[in-house]
């Protein structure tokens, strides 16, 4: 579990948080095997011995003070007894995880039944669009033999498609049966008969380790629903145009039902991978595309602000079907027309799932992601709680997630890996904040409570029957860490983490675009830069009047006297210029941004930083590491000299051969070089495939590396008056801070 503050030392009062300009809360990546300096938990069991504070209810931890009878909480201060278990349990600290560290994870005990073996089968179900092409279909089929490579002995498989109608695989025959049902055009309809009585589960549910070949045999045989089919089914809309064909709302609902009938009895987790290739647009749930177009020029519209809410409550409430059904959906969304995601990817964040958006089939990763997301563990049935010492509480909580609809601050995730990041705000619980002279520091404890599914391989032979045999574990993680205050800012602004800022701004940005659009986004960012600055400038006092004015020459926009603020500037600016926060009229596909709010928004800081700011390193020769980072400039790019630029911009790596590199060097660069072994590293840790472009310049087109360069002028090409290079852009912050300050 790692956990990142944004600030190392806390600001000591409300008054000073509120003229820090800083944002304050932490980031955390519950299920990261270890914490964020690569320290693992110290392991244990009894779990549900663990005393609790009888008023506030966080769990015993290393920080509270002991007696030989009782224990004082270190958050809230209550004392509390201990029970005759526990007094024997601590009486040999040595074999105590919570006496020895602040960072535990201890199995909670079995509450299975003689099921549990048969729950604890790990259920995927593919959905596949048959209204799509060839290509479409070939690249799935890729993705679905990854998939199948990676799924481990004991998984069951099943496989559905849907168009005008929903289609149910048996592969357990001698040859694949495929059972369709077809579904009613109309928006409010349902199909007509359960799927349970069209093939029962366990017969559409198949063992991998025995099907795998007629799995593939099925696959092979899938075909694009002809156009005839499909304007048959529909209908002809007006003047002979197609209206209608992919029913993806009802096949989704009536897969979860399906699936949710034996919830608890059959599986403990379901995974649906669904692939779409262009927006629902037949029966209940479908989408209509036609607000994405010219209208918004003639109605004076704002199309920044329109394109971002749901349509349709459908996919939400769809959500919340699929969580009681115990049922992640997975959406992978392989198209470059108008899909509508704003009111698909509910149906995926809010089960846990991912939301993946590849623009076209030709140098799509989906195989590779496939593989990726079903080789690393994950935990499923998880719950958050983040408990903190009583000046301060969570303020808003930021994350693919479900707030539980009774207890605060309790977070419900179904489907959660190594990955995925949540975040929290912080706030004063009263004025008093935290005392200058008192020796108690401000405490957070964030409990994570999850199930994880256990391969045979690792469990002894006394609790596996069968080579297929998979056991469930539920366990609890605690991470309780005590932070320092800050007496004064400069002491506040030294302790500042740049990544966790600029994590948590994602988030609020994210919100302010979706509720008030990306104008409002866009100012939101700008105008806290602008606040900070100027409190920085107030605090360290370099701002000087003069008969009443200030001169701009004093205002500090590179925070010269704080090393730590120092990448802010920068980072915002990296921000307004990505596809996240820029204007529509710019050409960023809607679908594209909503794209890009969930995955910025799951991920880690450091990862986070890297997608907004990519990191550019040269290199002298394929072997030879020449500077470790430069600005993203035309000019850095000239002034070092070097022949070979690598940049990590997180969803893409690009190698640039500079037109004056010398001809011997090897293009693109050898499999055993420094330059490969560094970009192989960075895609084995990586939560997706980064795309990996290799381009000469002078030969070929260097487009998509020059649009990284954002730091000139011309920062992407458009002639727009409204681009500003980064010299600019500080330029006009330092205006502002000077009309902020009179």
């Amino acid at each position: 579990m790692a956990v990142r503050a944004t600030v190392s030392r806390f600001p000591v009062d409300a008054d000073a948080q509120e003229n820090s300009g800083l944002p304050w809360g932490v980031s955390v990546t519950p299920f990261a095997s270890k914490d964020e300096n690569g320290r693992p938990p110290a392991y244990g069991s009894d779990a549900h011995l663990l005393p609790r504070c009888e008023h506030c209810w966080a769990y015993f931890n290393s920080y509270c003070d002991l007696e030989h009878w009782a224990w004082t909480c270190a958050l809230c201060g209550t004392l509390n007894g201990l029970s005759s278990k526990a007094i024997a349990r601590f009486s040999n600290p040595e074999s105590c995880p919570e006496m020895m560290s602040s960072f535990i994870d201890l199995e909670l005990p079995d509450e299975g039944s003689g099921a549990e073996a048969m729950q604890s089968r790990p259920v995927y179900v593919a959905a596949i669009d048959l209204s799509s092409s060839e290509e479409f279909l070939e690249l799935t089929k890729s993705a679905l033999l990854a998939a199948l490579e990676a799924l481990g002995p004991g998984s069951l498989f099943g496989l559905a498609t849907f168009s005008h109608k929903l289609g149910l695989y048996d592969v357990q025959g001698p040859i694949p049966v495929v059972k369709n049902v077809f579904i009613p055009p109309d928006t409010e309809g349902a199909l007509p008969i359960e799927l349970e009585d069209v093939m029962p589960l366990l017969q559409f549910l198949a063992p991998v380790e025995t099907c795998k070949d007629r799995i593939e045999a099925a696959l092979e045989t899938l075909r694009p629903t002809t156009s005839w089919e499909r304007t048959t089914a529909a209908g002809q809309g007006i003047d002979g145009i197609l209206m209608g064909g992919r029913g993806f709302g009802v096949a989704m609902e009536a897969l979860l039902n399906y699936l949710g009938s034996e919830y608890g009895n059959i599986f403990a987790l379901a995974r649906i991978f669904a692939f779409l290739s262009g927006p629902p647009d037949y029966g209940a749930g479908q989408l209509d595309t036609r607000r994405y177009g010219e209208q918004y020029a003639s109605k004076g519209e704002d199309a920044d602000r329109a394109l971002l809410p749901e349509q349709t409550p459908f996919y939400k409430e769809l959500a919340a079907v699929a969580v009681q059904a115990g049922v992640c959906v997975d959406i992978f969304a392989v198209t470059n027309e108008y899909t509508d995601l704003a009111s698909l990817k509910f149906l995926s964040i809010e089960s846990g799932g991912s939301l993946c958006f590849y623009p076209s089939t030709d140098d799509s990763t989906l195989p590779q992601d496939m593989y990726r997301m079903l080789s690393r563990p994950y935990a499923f049935g998880c719950v958050l709680r983040l408990r903190t010492s009583t000046e301060f509480k969570p303020g808003r909580s930021y994350g693919h997630f479900f707030p539980d609809p009774q207890y605060e601050n309790v977070q419900h995730i179904i489907c959660c890996d190594s990955y995925a990041t949540y975040a929290y705000d912080f706030e004063f619980a009263n004025n008093v904040g935290f005392s200058r002279h008192a020796p108690g520091f401000p405490i957070v404890q964030i409990a994570f409570q999850y199930t994880v599914v256990v391969p045979p391989e690792e469990l002894s032979s006394s609790l596996s029957s069968s080579r297929t045999g998979h056991s469930l574990k539920r366990r609890l993680r605690i991470r309780t860490i005590q932070f320092g205050t800050a007496q004064n800012f400069n002491e506040l602004y030294d302790s500042v983490e740049p990544e966790v800022v600029l994590s948590l701004l994602v988030h609020k940005v994210i919100l302010a675009s979706l509720e008030q659009g990306v104008r409002e986004g866009r100012a939101l960012l700008h105008d806290w830069l602008v606040i900070l600055t100027a409190q920085y400038n107030d605090a360290y006092k370099l701002v000087h009047y003069k008969n009443g004015a200030s001169g701009t020459s004093l205002v500090d926009v590179a925070f010269s006297q704080c090393p730590q603020l120092q990448s802010l500037p920068r980072l915002v600016f990296a921000l307004l210029r990505n596809p996240l926060l820029r204007f529509h009229e710019e050409g960023v596909h809607p679908d594209y941004r909503i794209y890009l709010q969930c995955l910025f928004s799951a991920l880690e800081p450091s990862s986070l930083h890297c997608a907004v700011y990519p990191v550019l390193t040269s290199y002298s020769t394929p072997d030879i590491q020449a500077y470790p980072r430069h600005s993203l400039s035309r000019a850095a790019l000239i002034t070092s000299g070097s022949p070979i630029f690598f940049l990590d911009a997180f969803t893409t790596l690009i190698v640039f051969y500079s037109s004056t590199a010398d001809a011997t060097l090897p293009f693109p660069p050898p499999q055993d070089c420094l330059l490969r072994s560094t970009i192989n590293e960075l895609k084995k840790d990586r939560c997706i495939t980064p795309r990996l472009i290799f381009i000469r310049g002078g030969q070929d087109d260097a487009t998509a590396f020059e649009n990284y360069l954002i730091e000139e002028q011309d920062v992407d090409g458009s002639g727009l008056t409204s681009v500003m290079g980064f010299v600019s852009f500080l330029e006009d912050v330092k205006q502002s801070v000077l009309e902020y300050l009179k």
